[in-house]
């Protein structure tokens, strides 16, 4: 058996690839960094450290790396005779990963068994929009293939410059897949969880984990701590997370049916693992990209756009927003952009642009407040 993931970053070493491994797949990343590539193939093989309590190291092995920008032609190779095409890049470089797809599915034994796509990202329905692209460029390549959407959870923190191809990671993952559109050809992955219907899962991922996380690291900044764990000490940035993580669960059992008390009990974990502090991980790792995590499915909106439709509570999490567009970053081109924007754009354009929320929306009126806020407190320095 062989698997394709695309993005040999961290995540994709320290959690896809290891669990792919496991399932006794030969591995292959696929990658543009040509630095990381190089050091992939000079090893035989690599350690993932799981820090904190039960961790232990585990060792990957039998894989090999491809330059995807230096020679398409090989990553298409191995994605024709792939069993599994697996990504963890970002939502925005989807587009960008397609065309290998579909090159490989081209070139793909009409014989074989269809092709397991799926996208290992923080974003609803991300393998959706991975074959949203895989067909716009070749439709029929595309049937060779079957799709299924999946929720992932694990904390990986920034590495050391020095650490070399191994990777940190907590201990504790999730990953829940979609059964129904593999059928009865379900993936070798230790510890995965398939399921009919994955929109409580995902949901409840995205709008508790990246929440929650999200929300620690801009409070965090916002009171110049540099530690997620250290944020989490802080009683007063504690209970304001817990409290938009409460609004958040209110969304989910409204929606989803999901039962309070389980709700609670997962809250619960999640914030003990953020305040893992064996887990080196910064607010500023956490925070990048805030102009993404402030968009309308994301890990505020989302969720608090839900809450106000149904006239429950939002003000934790509108204030988890309002330390968001002051998270000022030099480093993260995001965050330049949405301070240079905040100064440059009337607070009603930016709130709707931005958040992508409709005027008449029930939430529009509070999050152009914090937007306002932010401008005004710019103004006066």
């Amino acid at each position: 058996m062989k698997a394709v993931h695309f993005g040999a970053g961290n995540i994709g070493r320290g959690f896809v690839g290891l669990l792919l491994h496991q399932g006794g797949y030969d591995l292959v990343f696929s990658d543009v960094s040509g630095a990381l590539v190089d050091a992939i193939n000079a090893a035989d093989s690599y350690t993932v450290h799981e820090a904190g309590p039960g961790g232990t190291d585990h060792v990957v092995t039998g894989f090999r790396a491809v330059n995807s920008a230096e020679d398409p032609d090989a990553v298409a190779d191995e994605v024709a005779s792939a069993d599994v095409v697996t990504c963890a890049v970002g939502p925005t470089v989807l587009r960008f990963i397609a065309p290998a797809i579909v090159a490989g599915l081209r070139r793909r034994d009409l014989d074989a068994s269809p092709l397991i796509v799926m996208a290992c990202e923080n974003a609803i329905g991300a393998t959706d929009t991975l074959r949203a692209e895989i067909e716009s460029l070749d439709a029929d390549a595309a049937a060779r293939a079957a799709y299924a959407n999946t929720a992932v959870d694990r904390i990986v923190p920034a590495q050391p410059a020095d650490g070399g191809i191994d990777v940190t990671v907590e201990p504790y993952f999730e990953w829940t897949i979609e059964r129904l559109p593999l059928a009865e050809s379900l993936p070798s992955i230790p510890g995965a969880h398939f399921v009919d219907d994955l929109a409580p899962y995902i949901e409840r991922k995205l709008f508790t984990v990246n929440t929650g996380h999200a929300a620690t690291a801009y409070l965090g900044a916002e009171a110049g701590i540099e530690r997620i764990s250290d944020a989490l000490a802080d009683p007063a940035i504690a209970a304001r997370v817990a409290t938009a993580l409460t609004e958040t669960s209110a969304v989910l059992t409204a929606v989803h049916g999901l039962d309070p008390a389980d709700l609670a009990d997962y809250r619960a974990k999640i914030l003990e693992r953020f305040r893992n502090p064996a887990l080196v991980d910064t607010v500023q790792r956490v925070g990048r990209q805030p102009l993404r995590k402030l968009s309308r499915h994301e890990r505020f909106i989302g969720p608090a756009a839900m809450a106000a439709e149904r006239g429950l509570p939002t003000a934790a999490l509108v204030a988890a927003v309002a330390a968001a567009l002051r998270f000022d970053d030099p480093g993260d081109e995001q965050s330049v952009e949405l301070q240079r924007r905040l100064r440059a754009e009337g607070a009603q354009q930016l709130t709707a642009s931005v958040t992508g929320l409709e005027p008449d929306h029930p939430l529009f009126r509070v999050v152009e407040v914090a937007f306002s806020a932010r401008q005004q407190e710019m103004a006066q320095r």
